[in-house]
């Protein structure tokens, strides 16, 4: 029961923080939905039976199911693989709505304006003569 609640609640949690527009955030979902579907693919393997997973003497049915486990551990390191990716496109700039685009475009005609600015100051002020 503990178990469910606590996917519930990640996923819940993974959701409302997809909903949101910043891209770390985003991030931060994309880790908790894999953080909840880690304890389902360890639930599956049984909660109610912990024992070794591979025992020689040991009963068969008592025995945990080593499968699910190895699907944790690969989900796992899929998933910190996608949030590094993903932290590095957030790094960089490279967002999908093209925000780092626009901002760049106004840096650049700021930029140009300042210039023109520098340029019809210089222009502005009188020559002087040598005599």
């Amino acid at each position: 029961m503990t178990l469910s609640i606590t996917v519930a609640l990640l996923t819940a949690g993974a959701v409302y923080l997809f909903s949101k527009r910043e891209l770390l955030r985003v991030i931060l979902g994309f880790v908790l939905i894999g953080h909840a579907g880690n304890l389902i693919l360890f639930a599956a393997g049984g909660t109610d039976r912990r024992n070794e997973a591979f025992h020689p003497s040991a009963d068969p049915s008592a025995m945990a199911d080593p499968l699910p486990q190895a699907f944790v551990l690969t989900a796992i390191v899929i998933a910190f693989s996608i949030t590094v990716f993903m932290l590095v496109l957030a790094v960089t700039g490279d967002d999908s709505d093209g925000t780092a685009a626009k901002v760049e475009e106004l840096d650049v005609a700021a930029e140009s304006e300042s210039d023109g600015v520098r340029h019809a100051s210089r222009r502005s002020a009188p020559r002087q003569e040598n005599t």
